[in-house]
């Protein structure tokens, strides 16, 4: 099922990447702690196509850490899939890469745009961007061994000082990426402010592979945005589907009945994966954005917070889905 915006309406042909062919010009973005199995299968039932797991940082691979292996759960139906690497030493990436060749996927991005400080510090992310020739350097070893089409996440740049979007997107072109993923912020903006449209139509024009544009991309208005301003071949979508994966249909959140179906839907898709204990801890944070602008929910937060069971979480649901009908019937 293909949205709205998942025809490629603002691209004359699908989106290419390398050898990878999409039909929809909408990409799930990597979230830490946000992108794992089940809410990559629940946005694609929404007309995702590309999904990401979330970041994987390139030292834990080495060390086999079994949080990192453990986001790389992946099944047949979680295809296209897209891995995104964050790191900066050489041997690291190289043995990184090695690793992830045993698995099944269809995209490598790696990660110059992360602002986390922990990141930053260690001269990886967003710190890459005051580096660009270590980061072409980085860029040429990756695409020389990695099985599937290379990409590259950056920001446009590390502060409105020092914006240097065009120049590290044709050196990245250079090494021989197929796509650029760019966001429209600077490093020391982090998520706040303004994303600058102008910047990232400025490397549309220079570059001669797809850019993939993000930020801000909380709505089907703000998504034709995007393009519009930018010129862009497509948007990755990251915290605009917290809570709403109705985004990649191009439509508005629906009514309760169907918010809260999806939100079982959900919450089922957590206890199969991660067993009853885990799963309901994991989809918590869940409940808070699906529930996001619906009239005196905190209450049931709080006890969405505190559930410890399936049925205690879907109970609370439930609740939701009753006392949002009748607040809208006694406003009507």
């Amino acid at each position: 099922m293909l949205g709205v915006f998942g025809v490629n309406r603002y691209n004359v042909a699908m989106l290419k990447i390398g050898n990878l062919k999409l039909k929809s010009d909408l990409i799930l973005a990597p979230m830490a702690g946000v992108s794992d199995l089940p809410f990559r299968m629940l946005n694609r039932k929404f007309g995702c196509e590309l999904g990401f797991v979330e970041m994987l940082n390139c030292r834990s691979l080495n060390y086999k850490c079994r949080r990192t292996q453990e986001m790389l759960t992946s099944n047949s139906k979680d295809r296209p899939l897209g891995l995104q690497l964050l790191g900066c030493e050489p041997k690291f990436i190289l043995k990184a890469v090695e690793i992830l060749s045993k698995y099944k996927f269809d995209l490598l991005d790696f990660n110059a745009a992360c602002p986390a400080k922990k990141v930053v510090r260690r001269g990886e992310g967003a710190s890459l961007l005051k580096e660009p020739k270590k980061l072409h350097s980085l860029l040429k070893l990756v695409v020389g061994h990695s099985p599937v089409p290379v990409t590259l996440k950056i920001r446009i740049g590390w502060d409105k000082d020092s914006i240097n979007a065009e120049e590290v997107a044709l050196s990245a072109q250079d090494a021989g990426i197929s796509a650029l993923f760019i966001h429209g912020r600077t490093k020391q903006q982090g998520y706040s402010g303004g994303v600058d449209y102008q910047e990232i139509r400025k490397v549309k024009k220079v570059c001669g592979i797809p850019v993939i544009a993000s930020g801000d991309i909380f709505s089907a208005e703000l998504i034709k945005k995007m393009f519009t301003e930018t010129g862009c071949d497509g948007v990755a979508v990251a915290r605009g589907a917290l809570g709403n994966p109705w985004i990649f249909m191009g439509s508005e959140r629906p009514a309760i009945n169907e918010l809260t179906a999806t939100m079982v839907e959900h919450l089922n898709g957590c206890v199969d994966f991660y067993g009853e204990r885990i799963g309901v801890t994991v989809f918590r944070k869940f409940f808070s954005w699906y529930t996001k602008g619906l009239r005196k929910v905190h209450p049931l937060r709080e006890q969405a917070c505190h559930a410890k069971t399936k049925a205690e979480m879907a109970d609370v649901i439930e609740i939701c889905r009753t006392l949002t009908k009748q607040k809208a019937a006694d406003i009507n």
